[in-house]
């Protein structure tokens, strides 16, 4: 892996993530297909809509299909039939999220699988054994992930251990990788800048290709989350590309570039167009509102996606109401497109030195219309 900064203004910066299955230009949004797919779109819809990477799932794919399957598949890019990069996450935040489901010590996360209760145990080497056969063009550490409002001394000790597993996770990655992957690290810390900065040192000091920033919008307030960020810009290595994990809202991928970031990726825009709410510039809009039944309008006068060039708001209203996939379909590709697009234009901004004066004008807007349809 490649990563140059091409510009910048102030902390944004617009740049390259060179792999050996594509140039990837940030600031990027990175859809999410946990199970080896983005729910409800093709990968020939995700290459229209400009997708340079998506996201897949280690925890995941390990307990179904299971990584023998894929790996002879030809490995997560042939068996999910997309030829451009694919990151996959370790698993650590979904085991975090097993809470009454696991057991965590320094060697490792005992587990009972949420889909037939069976027991696993996952190490850092065993999770790099596991990313090695999925074959994603960027693998993750493993790490532990704590709630928001965790305890300094809680969240002191999952610092440790990440740092531990962020130690093995290297050390067994250089022994199993492919030769086409990289690996990131992740900091941890919670919302406590003493241990932000105590992260950032321990997991830098082991020497990663990229950096992610994990704990965060998992529960937190959103100026907890922007200043641990710009705690993070502060600490983090210019030449390295940041990856700020599970943020996948307008505002907050915005005020994550403001701060240096240059990857991101999110759940939330596919989840929230299955439940009829979607992005627009002028604030979110519910699909199932009644003011919409004669809304001839597309959902977003000003976008290009599909969608909104052959769709009308009335029509997406009528699939949603009468729970028609279609309707999950199109809006999910809108709100991707949606994404995909302001992290283009974000770019652009900064490459042309106007990222605050588009930043400052996309928020006023969309944050004047926020929730404005909602009923």
């Amino acid at each position: 892996m490649q990563f140059r900064v091409l510009a910048s203004e102030g902390s944004a910066r617009a740049g390259e993530i060179v792999l050996s299955r594509g140039v990837i230009e940030t600031p990027v949004f990175m859809p999410v297909g946990t199970q080896a797919t983005v729910k409800t779109l093709s990968p020939h819809e995700l290459r229209d809509v400009g997708a340079q990477i998506i996201l897949s799932n280690a925890y995941h794919l390990y307990l179904r299909p299971g990584t023998a399957l894929i790996q002879e598949a030809g490995g997560i890019h042939r068996f999910m039939n997309w030829d451009r990069p694919v990151l996959t996450d370790s698993g650590g935040f979904q085991i975090f999220s097993l809470a009454k489901l696991r057991r965590i010590n320094d060697e490792g996360a005992v587990f009972q699988s949420h889909i037939d209760g069976s027991y696993h145990f996952l190490t850092p080497e065993k999770v790099m054994e596991i990313e090695s056969a999925i074959g994603a063009d960027i693998v993750m550490a493993f790490d532990q992930c704590v709630a928001a409002d965790a305890a300094h001394e809680e969240v002191l000790d999952a610092l440790k251990r990440t740092t531990l597993w962020a130690k093995r996770s290297k050390e067994a990655f250089e022994s199993v990788k492919q030769p086409y992957q990289t690996l990131f690290g992740i900091i941890q810390g919670g919302i406590f800048e003493d241990l932000r900065r105590r992260s950032a040192e321990e997991i830098q000091g082991v020497g990663f290709d990229g950096y992610a920033i994990g704990g965060l919008s998992v529960g937190e307030s959103k100026p907890e989350m922007y200043a641990m960020l710009s705690v993070m810009d502060e600490l983090l290595p210019f030449e390295k590309p940041r990856y700020l994990m599970g943020v996948g809202v307008p505002e907050d991928i915005l005020y994550g570039i403001e701060r240096g970031v240059d990857m991101f990726d999110c759940v939330f825009p596919t989840r929230a167009a299955r439940n009829a709410l979607v992005f627009t510039r002028d604030g979110r809009l519910n699909l199932r509102n009644k003011a919409l039944e004669r809304d001839f309008r597309p959902i977003d006068e000003e976008c290009q996606c599909y969608t909104c060039r052959n769709f009308t708001r009335a029509y997406l209203r009528h699939l949603h109401r009468s729970g028609e996939i279609l309707g999950l379909r199109l809006a999910s590709l809108h709100n991707i497109f949606f994404l995909l697009e302001l992290a283009r234009e974000a770019r652009k901004a900064i490459l042309e030195h106007r990222f605050a004066r588009f930043k400052e004008a996309f928020l006023s807007r969309y944050q004047n219309g926020a929730f404005l349809h909602i009923g």
